[in-house]
């Protein structure tokens, strides 16, 4: 009675706290978009299948889903999201019949606002046989509304950090009651933290449904070519890709050190966010170095200098004619960015210790030799300079990079088994 009557009190607050926050959330520029959609002024169409992917990265992965999908009849889909980027990822699917399927019809629409009250409301008129939540989708007042619609619940391609944990266990005595049906982890350290949640029953492991997305990447002519153009063959060319901005003075380090040891370089560098151009500008002129901007940049760049990239699209294109790259957002803990990119371009990136957010490659991509780990700026720049020397055989690169791939994929064919036993299953029940 005790835990009943602490749930009771919990979700009372809950909702109470959305109420109050409601209103302010209208003035939030980026949940102003689709605000009908979210706060259930405008009432979600009914479907078979509810999935929930909260952004850009959930997108993708419920595109594949439904891709693969094979059902033994019609069946209605409504894919949700909580970002216009995620939105207009999957609209952009079902305009291109990415995701077409004559046995299924798909809907897009914005992810309800957490509210009890509103996501009753949402289950209610939605009324999905089986809901799936892509990741780490964990929502109180949604799990609770699924529980009490009897709605099968599965978490598929399931990640959860201790960070994140420790957050969850907050509110402890409400996991367990509000437990999916069934979670489906990408690594066994993730389904561990799944069971303290939720306990231990219905939790296993599955290949990820990224490396079922990644292939070898496609030269785009025109922009290698232009590449080309600015950097000389006879140069060495370095990347510095997805620089953060917690992370500039140690890869300003990291340039100056190149450029005092191989003054031959060329380094293009790609902040990871447009608005910190004008602080690199600033920092590489305050030490001398010289600088152009891509945008601006349409002769051979002389040696020893930086390129500073702020034009888009052209990341994949650099790596394919660079000696050597290393992938920011590591050097300080932030999670890390996309490694894969480089090695299916052909190179063999260095990163920082920060790389929580792609943990889910696996350490054995390490042991392989197609990633190396630096605890340091002094390190990431000495093995620069090394592969600078003696620069990796692309083709190897890629043959090794794909194997490891290949070896790890199939999460996808497993997620849809899962689903359509899910729904099979439901159907018999309701018979």
């Amino acid at each position: 009675m005790p835990n009943a009557l602490t749930s009771k009190i919990g979700f009372w607050l809950y909702n109470l706290l959305w109420s109050c926050t409601l209103p302010w959330l209208r003035l939030n520029h980026r949940l102003a978009e689709g605000f009908p959609q979210r706060s259930l002024k405008q009432i979600p169409p009914g479907a078979d299948l509810w999935i929930q992917a909260a952004s850009v990265g959930e997108s993708y992965l419920a595109i594949e889903i439904i891709k693969t999908l094979k059902l033994e009849r019609p069946a209605t889909i409504l894919v949700t999201s909580n970002t216009s980027q995620g939105i207009e990822i999957l609209n952009q699917a079902l305009a291109a019949d990415e995701i077409a399927n004559p046995d299924i019809q798909v809907a897009v629409g914005y992810f309800p606002f957490d509210k009890p009250a509103i996501m009753r409301k949402a289950v209610a008129a939605i009324h999905p046989t089986v809901m799936v939540l892509l990741e780490t989708e964990i929502w109180p007042g949604l799990l609770k509304a699924l529980k009490a619609e009897r709605c099968k619940t599965i978490i598929i391609n399931g990640r959860i950090t201790a960070k994140s944990l420790r957050r969850y266990l907050l509110w402890p005595s409400i996991w367990t009651k509000m437990r999916p049906d069934s979670v489906w982890a990408v690594s066994s350290a993730d389904a561990d933290r799944f069971k303290r949640l939720f306990g231990p029953r219905g939790i296993a492991v599955m290949p990820n449904i990224k490396f079922d997305r990644i292939a070898a990447a496609i030269p785009d002519q025109e922009h290698r070519y232009q590449i080309k153009n600015i950097v000389s063959r006879d140069l060495a060319f370095v990347v510095l890709a997805s620089v953060r901005r917690e992370e500039e003075p140690p890869v300003l380090k990291i340039v100056l050190e190149i450029i005092r040891k191989r003054p031959q370089t060329v380094i293009g560098l790609f902040p990871r966010h447009a608005h910190r151009i004008p602080s690199w500008q600033e920092s590489l002129s305050r030490k001398n170095i010289a600088w152009s901007l891509r945008s601006k940049t349409t002769k051979p760049t002389r040696p020893g200098s930086v390129i500073v990239w702020d034009t888009f699209g052209e990341l994949l294109s650099a790596y394919q004619l660079c000696k050597a790259a290393f992938v920011g957002g590591s050097l300080a803990p932030l999670g890390g960015q996309n490694f894969l990119e480089p090695l299916v371009s052909g190179v063999r990136p260095v990163i920082g210790p920060s790389w929580e957010n792609f943990s889910w490659v696996g350490p054995k991509i390490i042991d392989a030799g197609l990633l190396r780990v630096a605890g340091s700026w002094q390190e990431v720049a000495a093995i620069l300079l090394k592969d600078l020397d003696s620069p990796a055989s692309r083709e190897n690169i890629i043959k090794n990079t794909l194997e490891y791939i290949k070896a790890n994929q199939g999460g996808t064919a497993e997620a849809c088994r899962r689903i359509e036993a899910s729904l099979q299953n439901a159907a018999t029940e309701l018979k």
